[in-house]
């Protein structure tokens, strides 16, 4: 499969020959090694998918000749990951997985168990590190829609999508499986994961109260980094998308 990239700005697919610059022409010209004459593909992140040919490498400019042009429509359902922060790296693992296995939003969570605790400092830039993993992970992936990376939330604001969307939390003392729930009539699902000491009772209730799902994966209880793209999985099987 052709390696993909992706421009800043939609604007700049608009012409015949695509010029990659800064970071992504490094990426393409070092890290990827792409070569004069090789078909690539190039998006913006928000269902472009044009196929061009590589007529120029140099570290800090690549260009890309278009030869057809293309639009992916977005995904229906959406799949959005509500991911409560972790210590360590164990919710960028979450992040990463999650964009390669099709989710079309991420939220960050400041769960009332979760052991990294974000001030607005740390929000702003953890929120940037969340979405260059899944800028890289979209490209890997070749994805045609980025998926989009939102400022943290409380249990509260969590609550209230409960009025537009599905929501599922996942909690392994649940009785009822995912596999359980009929995701095709809700425009929107949003898969909750806990942080490692797991959901607190009184967020279950909150979030119960507000009408959302409360299920199980089975009958192990996964890491914080393994339960959202488990879910997603599922998700993607029960949608007929895999």
């Amino acid at each position: 499969m052709a390696l993909h990239f992706l421009v800043e700005d939609a604007a700049e697919l608009a012409g015949d020959d695509i010029v990659l610059t800064g970071a992504e022409a490094h990426h393409a010209a070092t890290v990827r090694r792409v070569r004069v004459g090789e078909t690539v593909t190039v998006g913006d992140g928000r269902g472009a998918w044009h196929t061009g040919e590589v007529t120029e490498v140099a570290p800090k400019r690549v260009v890309v000749h278009l030869v057809s042009r293309s639009s992916v429509a977005p995904s229906a359902p959406r799949l959005v990951l509500v991911q409560a922060l972790a210590k360590g790296d164990r919710d960028e693992r979450a992040v990463q997985a999650a964009t390669e296995l099709g989710v079309d939003e991420i939220v960050p969570w400041q769960a009332a168990r979760s052991v990294s605790r974000w001030d607005a400092a740390k929000a702003t830039k953890g929120v940037q590190r969340w979405a260059s993993i899944v800028r890289e992970a979209a490209k890997q992936a070749h994805r045609p829609w980025l998926p989009t990376v939102t400022p943290p939330v409380t249990t509260a604001q969590l609550a209230r999508r409960a009025e537009d969307a599905l929501i599922v939390v996942l909690e392994p003392s649940a009785e009822d499986p995912l596999t359980a729930l009929d995701l095709t009539a809700a425009r929107e699902v949003v898969l909750v994961v806990g942080p490692e000491g797991g959901i607190a009772p009184e967020e279950l209730d909150t979030l119960r109260s507000a009408g959302a799902r409360i299920v199980k994966l089975g009958d192990t209880v996964l890491r914080t980094s393994t339960a959202g793209p488990a879910a997603l999985a599922v998700a993607a099987v029960s949608l007929g998308r895999w």
